[in-house]
């Protein structure tokens, strides 16, 4: 399938450094609104750049665009491709209101396109062989979900001298007046509903604590949440608290608490992050969980990234499923309304800003498929 990348900035790198494990995909052109940008991209990948966006509407061959741009330019670049009868993969958020979400799911309905949105980590094969378990109750009926997003104190990191292996800046500004949540909630919340189902009511609060973060630039808004905790009613009963910062100490943390055991995982960034068992154990009068970790093999080794870092992680993954599922008439398992119901529950722990108000999604999905390797 060929596809066009919009957006060339710092996410931009991880996606090409994945894209040579999926064969199906071609990508064929870039396109950035920084025109330099886009042509040092361009030169570094060796991947032809448009002058506009017209240019990728335009040309029939390109079935897919994959928006990298601004999470605020999100909507309307993906409303663009959609209405010209591109399918569109777009990473977090979907949009910045769950209106203008929906509005995106509606045109790509309508025809007979797909749009879904990033993290694809679902598709990891620490995520699967999770599922995998908890669909053969290994640690007994789930009560409890305890799912952490914590970067630490970012804006004390040298984060100005960040960049990608093209040369591209971490986006500070956006990424400070985006918010944390609607930036890496998803990473457990895509987990959490397809292994529990949707969300029906989520409880949160959501602060800025840091307020002056860039201290040679204001933010606009300035108070963006870098902080926020939300307690998750899924349909099936479960209930999962997840937290999720720029200011608590590093922990990418997961434990599934059943009834015979903790589940666990260390960081949902490592698509190849060790699984581990905690069981009951009673000694008299005494119930605890044993120190001893037993090890939960995965169903599937993970890929060998050419890269090191604060993850590894296969961003193609979801751009290769989505084109998958094209080719082969099939649903996607990043589907749309799977995409706009994980929107819509960040957007309303983001929204909570101090009031922890209860807020009953309006959104909901079909079960999704395992991964055919993980069933």
């Amino acid at each position: 399938m060929k596809i066009a990348i919009i957006g060339c900035g710092y996410v931009a790198s991880y996606y090409l450094k994945t894209l040579s494990i999926h064969p199906q995909l071609e990508l064929v052109k870039i396109m950035d609104k920084d025109t330099e940008r886009a042509n040092k991209f361009s030169q570094y990948y060796s991947i032809p750049a448009c002058n506009s966006l017209a240019d990728i509407l335009i040309d029939p061959k390109i079935e897919m665009v994959v928006n990298l741009t601004n999470p605020r330019s999100h909507h309307s670049i993906s409303k663009a491709c959609l209405e010209a009868g591109k399918n569109v993969y777009s990473e977090k958020p979907l949009a910045m209101t769950i209106e203008e979400s929906k509005e995106l799911v509606e045109i790509a309905r309508q025809n007979g396109l797909q749009i879904c949105s990033a993290p694809c980590s679902l598709l990891s094969e620490t995520a699967q062989t999770i599922w995998k378990g908890l669909r053969e109750n290994i640690v007994g009926d789930v009560y409890l979900v305890y799912a952490e997003m914590d970067d630490g104190l970012v804006h004390k990191m040298p984060y100005k001298q960040w960049v990608s292996e093209f040369g591209a800046p971490w986006p500070y500004k956006d990424e400070f007046e985006v918010g944390c949540t609607l930036e890496h909630a998803g990473y457990y919340v895509t987990w959490l509903t397809a292994f529990f189902g949707p969300a029906q009511t989520v409880t949160a609060f959501s602060s800025c604590l840091i307020p002056d973060k860039v201290k040679d630039e204001s933010l606009s808004p300035a108070d963006t949440p870098d902080f926020s905790v939300a307690c998750i009613k899924f349909a099936s009963g479960v209930v999962a608290r997840l937290t999720c910062s720029i200011v608590g100490p590093h922990d990418h943390s997961l434990r599934i608490i059943g009834e015979d055991g903790i589940l666990g995982i260390k960081d949902c960034w490592y698509y190849g992050d060790p699984i581990y068992i905690q069981r009951m154990v009673k000694i008299r009068r005494k119930v605890f969980y044993n120190p001893l970790k037993e090890k939960y093999p995965l169903v599937k080794k993970a890929p060998e990234f050419d890269y090191r870092g604060a993850q590894e992680m296969d961003f193609c993954r979801g751009v290769a499923e989505m084109a998958s599922a094209i080719t082969e008439k099939r649903p996607n398992r990043l589907s749309m309304d799977f995409s706009l119901h994980n929107n819509e529950l960040a957007l309303a722990i983001q929204s909570a800003l101090e009031t922890g108000s209860c807020y009953r999604l309006t959104t909901t999905f079909d079960p999704i498929e395992p991964m055919p390797w993980a069933k």
